[in-house]
């Protein structure tokens, strides 16, 4: 077993005083798995073509998190996200051994989310049950596109029928199933991205996340960009996804989600309300709160120098000056945004220091505040990354 090395919490200077507010923050599990059968062209995450160690894996997963626990005692977890990479190459075997393993170290809530991310190969598919019967009761499906040819321009190994057969395996098993859509894929008409939606509504999944293909650094796509719809194609599907969720019945709740009453996802709306997260695994990130102040920290990003190492770990102060614009930046993705009230409970601050800045977004009609909510107005949410700079520049 790999030995253990408690990392405490250090005061530094710049750090907020949370005293009296960090217990409050609620507080979610992220576990990454870096591996896939073939990396996508358009893919920035840390995932890497290899073969899982799938045993070791578990071990330093296992390990790291127990030198993370100093940091979090007590506290209760209310969801996990398995993300990756493609978890779902795992073996049922082990998602029960490693849900058993943060079970045993964590006070898990009895209601807690626990997601997995799963691709809809055979292979993968023929897991779900597996996954339930472990303790995962919602899982995310990484579609992305309905047509053969749009799938075989992104680099995916899935076929059309095969997500279509995936869907209804997930949908046995389990309640809650997210699909992951992309649209203004190279050459993609907007008959075709209608096609593609119109199809996954018609599996009345709950959630939708819809996201528009973008070229990442360090990508083979950036570096050799496929031909894409042009801008006003690409913002006519946007509001065709928009219009077309919201008669379905689908509520817009966030930037690229799409959910039925009730079944946003719990995991990331905590991201989003700028909550803390404790990330294990290779190149996995955290954000921390405690009486010291709030702290970001990160594994190494390889899988063998997580595997050699996996309780070692880079960490930095969120410094004052830093704070506003780092609960903005994810307060403003919901489309509702968040009570005034969770500013100062979870950034330690008082709401003069973001006063200046929420005026000018008022001033622009990119903000406003409703029974004592601060959210992105319809043309916000449309400038998003304008609104936000007022607050990183501040």
């Amino acid at each position: 077993m790999i030995p253990i090395v408690a990392v405490p919490p250090v005061p530094q200077k710049g750090f907020p005083s949370v005293t009296s507010t960090f217990l409050s923050v609620p507080l979610s599990l992220y576990v990454h798995w870096p591996w896939c059968v073939r990396k996508c062209p358009y893919c920035d995450f840390n995932s890497h073509e290899s073969v899982p160690q799938e045993a070791t894996y578990l071990d330093a997963l296992i390990a790291d998190l127990e030198a993370a626990l100093p940091l979090i005692w007590g506290r209760p977890i209310i969801s996990i996200f398995i993300g990756g990479g493609t978890p779902s190459l795992m073996s049922g075997a082990t998602v029960d051994a490693l849900l058993a393993a943060l079970r045993m170290r964590l006070p898990l809530l009895p209601e807690a989310e626990i997601t997995l991310e799963a691709n809809p190969g055979t292979v993968e598919a023929a897991r779900f049950a597996a996954y339930r019967d472990a303790g995962v009761n919602r899982l995310s499906l990484g579609i992305q596109s309905f047509a053969d040819a749009k799938l075989a321009a992104l680099g995916r190994i899935h076929s059309g029928d095969e997500a279509q057969r995936a869907i209804e395996i997930a949908q046995k098993h389990f309640e809650r199933v997210n699909l992951d859509l992309m649209y203004a894929l190279p050459e993609q008409t907007l008959p075709e991205a209608q096609r593609d939606l119109a199809t996954a509504i018609a599996t009345g999944v709950s959630h939708l996340s819809a996201y528009h293909l973008t070229l990442e650094p360090n990508t083979p796509f950036h570096h050799a960009p496929p031909p894409l719809p042009d801008d006003d194609l690409a913002a006519d599907m946007q509001d065709m996804v928009e219009e077309t969720l919201a008669t379905a019945g689908y509520q817009h709740y966030e930037t690229s989600a799409f959910a039925k009453p009730r079944q946003q996802c719990q995991h990331n709306l905590n991201y989003w309300g700028f909550g803390d997260y404790l990330g294990i695994g290779a190149g996995a990130h955290s954000k921390l709160s405690d009486h010291t102040g709030i702290r970001r920290e990160a594994r190494p990003r390889h899988p063998k120098d997580y595997l050699a190492d996996p309780v070692t770990r880079q960490w930095q102060p969120v410094t004052t000056e830093d704070l506003p614009g780092e609960f903005m930046m994810n307060a403003l993705r919901l489309t509702d945004g968040v009570p005034l009230a969770w500013f100062s409970e979870r950034t330690g601050l008082p709401l003069s220091a973001i006063e200046k800045s929420a005026l000018a977004g008022r001033q622009e009609g990119l903000l406003e505040v409703v029974d004592n909510r601060l959210r992105p107005t319809p043309q916000g949410r449309r400038f998003l990354n304008r609104l936000i700079t007022l607050f990183l520049d501040a």
